[in-house]
């Protein structure tokens, strides 16, 4: 029989569907299905490729209507989002835009205002995209992802969650709950930057940096990138000749080549490896300039 979702985009394929209220019941409801499940937060990516037929999961879990997955809250750690906040949501907090300026900057240019208006934080970051803006700016920030499964919650810090285009550390019957981001990094100077073909297309290569500066000196700093390699990376040999060192220019000049010659891009439809490079050199450039006249 032919498939009539290759003619007709707006019909989808049967499916059952599941809305659990608490976290507990999604966990059990997640493992009993095991794969063939899907999770129903935002749906901005997740209708379309039903849609267009890309993937058809037997079952649904739509878990909107789970208390206490969404909002963001200071908390004596630092800074609570929850999984089904709302891109708009971190736009438009003056906390975030206050005291994590890259995590500001990254979030309001996903999508249109439509798409922020609907997505989730946690599809966003679970979709696992190497482009994934607001993921990068987590991996600045030193973030932790805060899961739940049959085993009870774990913590995964940003440079572990991710371990390939599209997937994850979670495993089947887990559920992302939220993502916190230390009190250590309020304050620090942030730079964000991207390069993408059209204003809303995904990025062909970004940068998020954020840096604690003493008197033009680098105390700490975090250099995340996007779509330079099959997960979202930071480079850590750069991040460590920095450390300790005035930002003059001999000093920039040197970073900016290691990170070009340390990223790994590959030759994709939106750029080559090469362009990659030279965009990140310069990337490095402009960002510790701007950190050393802070």
């Amino acid at each position: 029989m032919m498939d009539i979702n290759k003619h007709n985009t707006h019909i989808l394929h049967r499916f059952e569907y599941h809305a659990p209220v608490t976290v507990t019941e999604a966990v059990k409801l997640l493992k009993e299905l095991g794969s063939e499940a899907t999770i129903l937060a935002g749906g901005t990516d997740l209708i379309v490729k039903m849609k267009d037929g890309s993937e058809r999961p037997r079952h649904i879990v739509n878990i909107k209507q789970i208390p206490g997955l969404r909002g963001v809250n200071e908390t004596p750690e630092g800074l609570w989002i929850g999984a089904l906040t709302k891109i708009s949501e971190l736009e438009n907090s003056r906390v975030i835009k206050e005291k994590l300026p890259v995590l500001y900057e990254a979030v309001r240019v996903i999508g249109s205002v439509q798409v922020r208006n609907l997505a989730s934080v946690g599809g966003n970051i679970c979709n696992a995209s190497p482009a994934a803006d607001s993921a990068i700016a987590f991996l600045a920030l030193d973030a932790v992802a805060h899961i739940t499964g049959p085993d009870g919650d774990r913590k995964v810090p940003f440079g572990e969650f991710f371990t390939g285009p599209g997937r994850t550390v979670i495993k089947e019957g887990e559920l992302l709950t939220g993502i916190s981001v230390p009190r250590d990094v309020y304050g620090w100077k942030g730079y964000w930057v991207r390069v993408a073909r059209a204003s809303m297309d995904i990025a062909t290569i970004s940068l998020a940096a954020t840096a604690k500066m003493d008197g033009g000196v680098v105390k700490e700093i975090r250099l995340a990138w996007g779509t330079v390699a099959p997960t979202p990376m930071r480079t850590d040999n750069v991040e460590d000749y920095l450390r300790g060192k005035k930002l003059e220019q001999n000093i920039i000049e040197k970073a900016a080549s290691l990170a070009a010659s340390s990223i790994k891009p590959r030759d994709s439809g939106r750029s080559t490896g090469p362009y990659k490079r030279k965009v990140a050199k310069g990337f490095i450039h402009e960002a510790l300039t701007r950190f050393a006249e802070a």
